[in-house]
């Protein structure tokens, strides 16, 4: 059964933003652009202001999910270190760093763990919904919640990536498997789409197809 993805926590994340500000150090960033966790030896954390950072899975590049500002990444790692996921630039975005250990500090200064906790809760709970969108699913299962997925985005967000990019980042599944099951609900007339493949439309899809 497709289910909604969780609510980000927006004042949880603008009161850490408030706290690290004047400590972090801008940054611009080209589209395509990888970050590392670390910044001349130190663990960092990312606060992202505008533009768009995928978390991709270090170990195949995997995409897990795309998210736009105000975000922010580098809280697990800067208390369990394990890196097991690498982010990357979707476009022109600027963000701010800040050490980790100074992070720390300012969080604690300003009693905001609560909000540390909402966050990483956040995080937590989205990957609980990826892996209903594609864990123990046939393939026209993974293809259908991945559609309902894409219709959640705003329109000017689905026309810069099409259908078969957006699938097969998540999922792995072969060209030919989402194209012919695409195919096939467009010509059912339960979706629409451009040229090039750009969603433009999804009506109620069937559970089986």
């Amino acid at each position: 059964m497709y289910t909604i993805p969780p609510v980000r926590p927006d004042i949880s994340l603008e009161r850490i933003h408030s706290a690290i500000k004047k400590d972090a150090e801008r940054v611009h960033l080209i589209p395509r652009k990888r970050l590392t966790w670390t910044h001349k030896g130190h663990q960092q954390l990312y606060f992202i202001l505008n533009g768009h950072i995928s978390v991709l899975r270090a170990s195949d590049g995997l995409l897990i999910v795309t998210v736009s500002e105000p975000h922010l990444f580098g809280i697990a790692e800067m208390i369990q270190p394990v890196r097991g996921h690498i982010l990357r630039t979707e476009s022109e975005t600027t963000l701010l760093r800040i050490d980790a250990q100074r992070a720390r500090v300012l969080i604690t200064e300003h009693n905001l763990w609560e909000e540390v906790a909402a966050v990483l809760a956040y995080h937590t709970s989205y990957l609980l919904y990826r892996d209903a969108l594609v864990l123990q699913q046939g393939t026209y299962s993974v293809i259908r919640n991945h559609l309902q997925d894409m219709m959640l985005l705003p329109e000017e967000t689905r026309m810069k990536i099409s259908i078969l990019s957006y699938i097969q980042e998540r999922t792995h599944l072969s060209r030919s498997s989402v194209l012919n099951i695409i195919s096939a609900l467009r010509k059912g007339n339960y979706i629409d789409f451009k040229r090039g493949g750009f969603l433009l439309s999804a009506s109620e899809l069937p559970e089986r197809f």
